[in-house]
């Protein structure tokens, strides 16, 4: 099988077997610890700009199936694993993870030693990296790692979004078990008008909202305060999304002008968006958060929640988070006081906002899952109640 390279731009250089299509990819490369999902990774619009590292050994095992894509392509810029299967044990498969890979014309690499990597990046840092099939030239590959380009200050959202609006009307199905659904399943209620933000959006976020009852309009990024208003939706949803939350201000300019006139839930990107919005700061995690089986605490209930996370920003808090709070930690913002609601108990990290003058909440994590636990799906639930509530 051909060699290839994988170099980062601080001159460190892995070297494995060349694995979906042949060709270069530059981006930042991080890594990722379910041990399931990769195909729902691969097609989450997030990962843009995003090598792709899976600290689990064996990848495409289960193959590839349609029904589990997130998005309509692959969106990840490279990937990298530690060994690829070409045989897949799944009834569900339609084709095995090399096929797929070079049908998206995904650049990737495998045969290298991906926890030697994990732990080179726990140290050092997520950073620009280059996988090459094209080169055995390690000088070269380093040099082209340190060109390309940084997602800092970038707006990749621009790349991911919708170019129109859209509705949506799918929901999960039958094979969403009812102890995730809820009240969902049996109730006839209300359909609440929910305008969506396309930041980057999971198709399974789209199905969770209309399992709760809500019609969804998806819009693109760009769409104005002033066009959502025209609408009249009964709440806002801001979707995930890829890169620096700084790179998309006009998406924090016009959600800033719908605090207060509309229920907002925001996931992911669009809880960053919110805390920029309410006059918080945002920053860049060392080596982000990536993975189905994070650690976070609800300090509200003191409840613990295996979630999904993907993001490399995190909204800055108060000096004072450096261990668990008994309490929520309430702060003063320019469009009044946020509550702290949940925090990664990993590294302490923001995890979730209230606001206590404004129908308005967030979680950095997704509690749509896929991939993922369903631990967090009360919180499409609370969305509704919320817009009940503000509507009376």
């Amino acid at each position: 099988m051909k060699k290839a390279l994988l170099a980062l731009a601080d001159g460190t250089v892995f070297e494995g077997r060349a694995l979906g299509y042949t060709g270069e990819a530059l981006g930042e490369v991080v890594f990722n610890t379910a041990m399931t999902g990769y195909q729902e990774v691969l097609t989450d619009p997030s990962y843009k700009g995003q090598i792709i590292t899976m600290t689990c050994p064996h990848i495409g095992n289960y193959g590839v199936t349609p029904e589990d894509i997130e998005s309509q392509k692959v969106w990840a810029e490279g990937f990298v694993v530690m060994e690829a299967s070409r045989l897949a044990s799944n009834w569900r498969s339609k084709e095995c993870i090399q096929d797929y890979l070079t049908k998206a014309k995904l650049v990737a690499i495998e045969g290298l030693d991906t926890r030697a990597l994990t732990r080179h990046l726990r140290e050092k840092g997520s950073q620009q990296a280059v996988i090459t099939h094209l080169s055995a030239d390690r000088e070269s590959a380093v040099k082209k790692a340190k060109q390309a380009p940084s997602i800092l200050g970038r707006d990749l959202v621009a790349e991911v979004t919708s170019k129109r609006s859209y509705e949506w009307d799918k929901g999960s199905g039958e094979w969403m078990p009812d102890v995730v659904l809820g009240p969902a399943r049996s109730e006839r209620r209300k359909p609440w008008r929910v305008v969506a933000y396309d930041f980057g959006v999971k198709e399974n976020i789209l199905r969770r909202l209309v399992d709760v009852g809500c019609h969804v309009t998806v819009v693109p990024a760009s769409t104005s305060a002033a066009e959502v208003q025209a609408l009249k939706p009964d709440g806002v949803f801001l979707s995930n999304g890829p890169g620096d939350p700084e790179g998309v201000p006009y998406a924090m300019e016009a959600v800033r002008a719908l605090i207060g006139r509309y229920p907002i839930f925001g996931i992911c990107l669009g809880h960053q968006i919110i805390g920029l919005a309410l006059g918080l700061k945002t920053y860049k995690l060392k080596f982000g958060h990536h993975g189905s089986n994070h650690p976070v605490l609800d300090i509200r209930t003191r409840k613990v929640e295996i979630t999904s996370q993907n993001h490399n920003f995190a909204v800055q808090g108060p000096t004072l988070i450096g261990d668990v709070p008994e309490r929520p930690v309430t702060i003063e913002t320019a469009l009044g006081k946020v509550s702290i609601t949940h925090l990664s108990l990993n590294d302490q990290s923001i995890e979730g906002l209230v606001c206590l003058d404004q129908p308005v909440f967030s979680v950095q994590y997704h509690p749509e899952a896929s991939p993922g636990p369903h631990d967090s799906a009360y919180l499409f639930e609370e969305f509704v109640q919320l817009m009940e509530k503000h509507h009376g």
